[in-house]
């Protein structure tokens, strides 16, 4: 089998259409991961990649690095599900750089209209994700609340001072990179909560600097073990325990609705790097019945439409 053989027969899209619809999801993803405290998971989950990306994730393991450390190309390129990671990895960078500076100024400028947006997918995306638990149960319905409450509680937390050692870095990147993948819960706003958003940004400025590399090093190390160690653990709750896995996604998603709100009045901030973050704020009713609030519904439904739509078109699709 030679390398185009071990690409073409592994798992992925098989057309270009396929390859354009895994680039748009893709993208999708990364706008989600721009807007603070949304999660790309969320978008992998509405769009209906999530356990595709898992498995992708996962395909990352030992027998992958045994054939790349041997110089086994061809092998580790089978191993491994290229095929589909690229094209979604493009996408996502592809929104990262084109679409970042847009979705900014759109959330200094109208955010109340970006925040009600977001709300109308999420909350749609609860619905959708809600119904692939199956059917009621008391048990199903105890992980969701359980999973609502973490996450409710978790995006209402104020960011506390942490030390700088590496290894404490380190455990930082096992645990935002973890929650980059949970729909629900954004990987940057984990970062700002343990106090080491500013110091990694910090050293991304200045990678070339001996101590800055050795954070960036540490970090890049925590993603990657936190990753591959938690891809496995959600693999496995999502093989043996599906109904309720999925249940405490949708509450994950359902409790860090709190921080979607549109409506929100900021109780503390703090500028980083000449952008203003948020450390505390309390979400507050609409101030006028205006044209700004007709606006936010409106948005507000055209996001939840869009969701049942493209669950409607990717039911249809299997059928």
């Amino acid at each position: 089998m030679n390398i185009i053989q071990a690409w073409k027969y592994g798992p992925g899209p098989d057309s270009l259409k396929d390859y354009l619809i895994l680039i748009a999801k893709g993208v999708c993803m990364g706008i989600a991961d721009i807007i603070p405290g949304v999660s790309g998971g969320t978008m992998a989950f509405i769009t209906g990649i999530y356990d595709n990306l898992i498995d992708s994730i996962r395909s990352f393991n030992g027998t992958f690095f045994k054939k790349l450390f041997t110089l086994d190309i061809t092998g580790a390129i089978a191993e491994a599900h290229l095929k589909f990671l690229l094209p979604l990895l493009f996408g996502i960078l592809a929104a990262m750089v084109s679409v970042a500076n847009v979705i900014h100024h759109l959330l200094g400028t109208h955010p109340v209209q970006v925040w009600s947006l977001f709300f109308g997918l999420i909350a749609a995306s609860i619905l959708v994700v809600g119904r692939r638990a199956g059917r009621f149960s008391v048990k199903k319905l105890v992980a969701g609340i359980a999973g609502a409450v973490f996450s409710f509680i978790l995006v209402g937390l104020i960011p506390v001072t942490t030390p700088d050692a590496l290894w404490f870095v380190f455990l930082c990147a096992c645990i935002s990179i973890c929650a980059m993948i949970l729909p629900g819960i954004s990987g940057a706003f984990i970062l700002l909560l343990l106090g080491k958003y500013e110091y990694i940004t910090g050293a991304l400025r200045n990678p070339t600097v001996a101590e800055n590399a050795a954070v960036l090093i540490a970090f890049v190390c925590g993603c990657a073990v936190g990753i591959s160690m938690f891809s496995r653990v959600l693999h496995y709750f999502l093989e043996k325990h599906h109904a309720i896995t999925v249940s405490v996604l949708t509450g994950f998603m359902a409790g860090a609705m709190r921080k979607i709100w549109p409506w929100k009045e900021v109780l503390d901030s703090v500028v980083i790097r000449g952008k203003t973050h948020v450390l505390s704020e309390v979400n507050v009713l609409p101030p006028a019945f205006d044209g700004e609030f007709a606006s936010a519904v409106l948005l507000m439904l055209a996001g939840f439409a869009a969701v049942i739509i493209l669950e409607w078109v990717s039911s249809a699709g299997e059928g």
